[in-house]
């Protein structure tokens, strides 16, 4: 049988003071820890495990992070209203990535929404498939753009009202016959172990299936995300291309994300 966590035994000073470290810095290394602390590097790999064990922090190659509450949601004005500019400034960089005669995928949320009304007027022959009917009617009047639509059911409930995502069932027939240059998905939650993360299941569906219809994927996220875990996994690190956060993403998050391969976008 496997062994219980023990969350309630006292700490010994030293893995106390690592807690410390790793909750200032965010992302800490063996190397750094054992300096800091005047032990051995052996010493501090086995301190590291024994508080991964008891989920106080996330062991990582090289070192470790700080943790987050696994069902991670953002406040209830954030995900209509909060980090507009940054997401203004990500959908312009990520519309910039958009070449004429390339088909995407685009999906629902208001960094994708974003990225819709960034688009210069001289593109041409684009396709776009959404899921989102506000990207849809945003790019209605491009002239230079093809949209369709997923189908499926419309999503009554979340957070922000006012997205209108298609959702399962159905969502996801017409992209199993799609070959997209590039998908650009967004996501409420990025942490380097547990990959790209999203509160709800039925979106991720949509999101995994434009994943598997694309040459390339492409996340879209504000600095506020990263860090966090949201109950459902969207996709791992090593299965995206590169993340546009912006600027204002903490530098340990960004090394971490990059250590592992994520290529990293600040807009």
């Amino acid at each position: 049988m496997a062994d219980e966590i023990d969350h309630a035994s006292p700490l010994l000073p030293r893995h106390q003071r690592i807690l410390e470290i790793v909750a200032t810095e965010r992302v800490v290394e063996v190397v750094k820890l054992s300096e800091k602390l005047g032990v051995s590097a052996v010493t501090i790999r086995s301190d590291l495990d024994a508080l991964d064990r008891r989920q106080l922090l996330r062991r990582i190659r090289g070192g470790a992070m700080a943790v987050r509450p696994a069902r991670f949601e953002r406040p209830l004005d954030l995900p209509g209203h909060g980090f507009a500019e940054e997401k203004e400034r990500i959908g312009a960089m990520a519309a910039r990535m958009v070449r004429n005669g390339e088909t995407i995928l685009l999906d629902a949320g208001t960094t994708a929404v974003a990225m819709a009304i960034a688009l210069p007027s001289d593109l041409r022959d684009l396709v776009v498939v959404t899921s989102s009917l506000d990207v849809a009617l945003v790019l209605h009047q491009h002239p230079g753009v093809t949209v369709f639509v997923t189908g499926g059911r419309l999503k009554k409930t979340g957070r922000n009202t006012r997205s209108h995502s298609l959702i399962p069932p159905f969502g996801a027939l017409l992209l199993q016959q799609i070959n997209a240059d590039c998908a650009y998905l967004c996501c409420a939650g990025i942490d380097v172990e547990r990959g790209f993360t999203n509160a709800h299941f039925e979106e991720v569906e949509i999101k995994r299936a434009m994943i598997d219809a694309a040459r390339r994927v492409v996340m879209l996220a504000d600095h506020g995300k990263l860090g966090h875990v949201a109950g459902a996994r969207i996709a791992a690190v090593g299965e995206v291309t590169a993340l546009v956060t912006d600027a204002d993403a903490a530098a340990a998050d960004v090394q971490a994300l990059e250590a592992a391969g994520l290529q990293v976008l600040l807009a």
